[in-house]
């Protein structure tokens, strides 16, 4: 067992039997060509056989012997399985960077203006937001936890319900002021109703159709209006004071408590089949960054449950104690065995 004395001078060695150069070898490792070559020739005097055909003229002048062909490929997997051990060590520390994944409409009106908490509980974890709407997968896209929106069943992932929502008309203070008709929803005949064309009805998604449905007013016109591909700009348009949107509760949140937005028709009950999960795979439950970052958003979410007199005397936010590394007791869960891809909302 001396090989790993000698992991330098292998990986030296390998690098120059793929460039077929100790200066192209020296640039990628990071040292001079003198000191490559010395390693290769130190991995030739204990081994007892040259590994290279060397030639001080023509193109190839560092050719691999039949010897060091036959083991280059035993010792790329080497590599490669030691680069492998050496990331799920750097994994298991609370130090480092956290990967989360998630839709760019609730990063921006949920997830950014809470961020800071748990960078404040955990400063030595760098969180690293991956935010699209087409589908991830965590293993070829370096995910190490995410937040999505569905009906919890994502396959290779475990997913933990973290809040349900509604869905409801909101405008602009003002708008309403302007038009006293909408105090009632007969009241939105007329005005403009903000589509939001980031979701997906046959997903279950509630729409303007299945709302006007549910609030008695299925004959009214739903085709005109403003589109917009983005949940957060359909709330910014609403805020804005261009017409009606259809909230989801959760992302309207705060632009509801800070009276941007005022809420229409809390009498017409809409609750949305979808809810929001955290999802991550079953071997990296364990992960300290990804327990912390886990167990930090079901407190958030349970803080935002709590009765108002609680978060009253408590402050806008319950104050939460960061768990220990490897802790987090999951909320129910549901897994499935395939490939580790999720819809993006």
């Amino acid at each position: 067992m001396k090989a790993p004395v000698f992991l330098n001078a292998l990986r030296a060695f390998e690098a120059s039997a793929r460039h077929q150069s100790f200066s192209a070898a020296a640039g990628e490792l990071n040292v001079t060509p003198a000191a490559v070559g010395q390693m290769v020739r130190s991995l030739e005097a204990w081994l007892g056989i040259p590994l290279f055909e060397r030639s001080s003229s023509g193109r190839a002048r560092l050719v691999p012997t039949q010897a060091a062909q036959r083991a280059l490929p035993d010792l790329r997997d080497g590599f490669d399985r030691l680069s492998l051990g050496f990331a799920k060590l750097r994994e298991g520390s609370a130090v480092g960077v956290l990967t989360v994944a998630v839709s760019p409409a609730f990063a921006a009106k949920w997830l950014l203006p809470r961020i800071d908490r748990f960078q404040s509980a955990w400063p030595d974890t760098d969180v690293r937001l991956d935010t699209h709407l087409k589908p991830v997968d965590f293993v070829a896209q370096g995910i190490d936890i995410g937040v999505r929106y569905g009906l919890g069943h994502w396959p290779g992932l475990v997913a933990e319900k973290l809040m349900d929502e509604a869905v409801f008309p909101v405008c602009a203070p003002s708008l309403l002021r302007a038009h006293p008709a909408l105090k009632t929803p007969g009241g939105l005949k007329g005005m403009t109703l903000i589509h939001d064309l980031s979701i997906d009805e046959s997903a279950g998604y509630v729409t303007w159709r299945a709302w006007l449905e549910r609030a008695g007013l299925a004959s009214l016109e739903t085709r005109a209006g403003l589109k917009i591909n983005n949940s957060a700009a359909v709330l910014q348009a609403a805020i804005d004071g261009h017409g009606i949107a259809l909230a989801r509760s959760v992302l309207a949140r705060d632009d509801l408590a800070a009276n941007r937005l005022v809420r229409l028709y809390p009498e017409v009950d809409c609750s949305s089949p979808l809810a929001y999960y955290v999802v991550y795979r079953a071997e990296c439950a364990t992960l300290p960054r990804l327990a912390a970052f886990r167990e930090w958003l079901q407190q958030e979410t349970a803080a935002l449950a709590a009765p108002e007199d609680t978060r009253r005397r408590t402050g806008r936010q319950a104050k939460v104690k960061p768990p220990a590394p490897g802790t987090g007791t999951p909320r129910a869960r549901s897994r499935q065995s395939q490939s580790p891809r999720t819809p993006p909302k």
